[in-house]
């Protein structure tokens, strides 16, 4: 039951790690007011959602590594795979509010970056969640 409550944590927070950026991409090559207001306002929803997933990703994989240890954490904490793919965790939760950040910027009408830039940050969660599915099946280390 955790880990399918993991996975469908893990689904939707991605879901919006990949919708978000697209928003900038849009939000970006948007020209007029009302254009701007409806991306912020689909911004603002989606953040809410990614809040919410986030922490349910946290908090099942905690669960999920306890009860799969047999109480023995520890012993996970130890593979290099599993230290491999807390470093990426940490870094989608970093990108996850920079992406807040980028959202309170569009607000502010502070954003100055292009279309383009966005559709390249766009790839990051995509990138990491390939290395960490390889992590997590194949155990390399």
């Amino acid at each position: 039951m955790i880990k399918s409550l993991h996975i469908f944590f893990v689904v939707s927070w991605f879901a919006c790690l990949f919708y978000l950026p697209r928003l900038f991409v849009n939000h970006a090559m948007a020209e007029t007011g009302s254009d701007k207001a409806l991306l912020t306002g689909l911004q603002t929803r989606l953040i809410k959602m990614m809040r919410f997933t986030m922490w349910g990703t946290v908090i099942s994989a905690v669960f999920l590594v306890y009860s799969l240890a047999g109480g023995a954490w520890w012993a996970y904490v130890q593979q290099g795979w599993f230290v491999a793919k807390m470093v990426l965790v940490a870094a989608l939760i970093g990108y996850h509010y920079y992406c807040f950040a980028i959202h309170h910027q569009f607000v502010n009408g502070t954003q100055k970056r292009s279309h383009v830039w966005f559709r390249y940050f766009n790839e990051i969660p995509a990138i990491i969640l390939l290395v960490v599915i390889y992590l997590v099946i194949a155990k390399p280390f």
